[in-house]
C-alpha cells in the first residue's frame, strides 16, 4: 500500500489533549499515552498496523482522553480502509482538542480520499487557521490535491500556490502545478514547474518523465523532451508510457 506520509503528518510531540491543570498521576498517564502514541506512529510509518494498533490501545488505556492517540488510530483504519472507525477516530480526535491542526489535516485528507472534498476543506482551513500551526504548506497542498482530485483546477491552483508562497521548494505542489498548466495549456509554466520539481527529486517516475516529455513537446524544447525520452528509455524499458513514447503516441 503506499504511504502517504508526506502528506499527512504524524507530529506527536508536546501535544497533551485538555487543558486542565496536570496532577502527578494525570502527568504520568500523559506521558505513558504519548509514548505508546509515538511508537504506534512509528510502526503505522513501517506498516506493522497490528502492533501499531496494539500500541494505541494502551496507549488509551493510561488516558481515555489523550487526543493523538485517537488521531493517529483514524491513520491506522484509514489505511486498512476501515473508514467507518477512521472517522470515529478523527472525530473524536477533534472532539477532544478541536484546535489541533495535524488531527484536521488528516481529517481532511480522509474526507477527500473518499470523495468528500467540499467537506475535507473545511478542515484544511481549520488547521492553516491555528498560529502555532508548523506546516500550513501542507494543508494547503492538501486542498489543492484535493480540488485537482475533484477537477476544480482554479480552486486547486489557487491553495498550491499558497503553499508555495509558505514553502517555495515544496515538491508535491511544484509537480501538481506543472500539471495543471500542461492542462491549462500554459507550456512555459508547465515547463518552468517541472524543471524545479525535477531539480529536486532525482527519481522521477515513469508517469512524470512522460510528462515532462509532452510539456516540452508542446513548448518546443527539442534538447529537453530528448533528454527526459532518454530517461524514460534507459530507467523504465517496459513501462506503459515508454511505449507510449515509442508508438509516437
Amino acid at each position: 500500500m503506499k504511504r502517504v506520509a508526506l502528506i499527512v503528518m504524524l507530529v506527536l510531540a508536546g501535544c497533551a489533549g485538555g487543558n486542565a491543570v496536570k496532577q502527578p498521576g494525570n502527568e504520568r498517564a500523559q506521558n505513558s499515552a504519548k509514548i505508546h502514541t509515538e511508537l504506534a506512529g512509528m510502526y503505522f510509518e513501517r506498516a506493522q498496523m497490528g502492533i501499531a494498533l496494539s500500541e494505541i490501545d494502551m496507549a488509551l488505556q493510561a488516558d481515555r482522553n489523550y487526543a493523538p492517540a485517537y488521531n493517529v488510530r483514524g491513520l491506522i483504519h484509514m489505511s486498512l480502509r476501515e473508514d467507518k472507525e477512521a472517522e470515529e477516530d478523527f472525530v473524536q480526535s477533534l472532539r477532544l482538542d478541536k484546535a489541533d491542526s495535524e488531527a484536521h489535516n488528516n481529517y481532511g485528507w480522509f474526507l477527500c480520499q473518499r470523495g468528500r472534498e467540499q467537506e475535507s476543506i473545511t478542515h484544511f482551513m481549520a488547521a492553516v487557521k491555528n498560529p502555532l500551526y508548523p506546516t500550513p504548506e501542507r494543508a494547503y497542498l492538501n486542498a489543492g490535491l484535493c480540488f485537482q482530485k475533484a477537477g476544480n483546477n482554479k480552486d486547486a491552483e489557487d491553495f498550491l500556490q499558497r503553499a508555495l508562497r509558505v514553502q517555495p521548494d515544496l515538491t508535491q505542489a511544484l509537480v501538481a502545478m506543472a500539471e495543471l498548466k500542461f492542462a491549462e495549456g500554459d507550456y512555459p509554466a508547465a515547463s518552468k514547474y517541472f524543471a524545479k520539481y525535477a531539480q529536486k527529486n532525482d527519481n522521477l517516475t515513469a508517469g512524470q518523465l512522460w510528462l515532462a516529455i509532452r510539456i516540452e513537446h508542446k513548448a518546443g524544447d527539442g534538447n529537453a523532451e530528448a533528454s527526459y525520452a532518454l530517461q524514460l528509455r534507459q530507467r523504465y524499458p517496459d513501462a506503459r508510457e515508454t511505449q507510449l513514447l515509442m508508438h509516437g503516441e
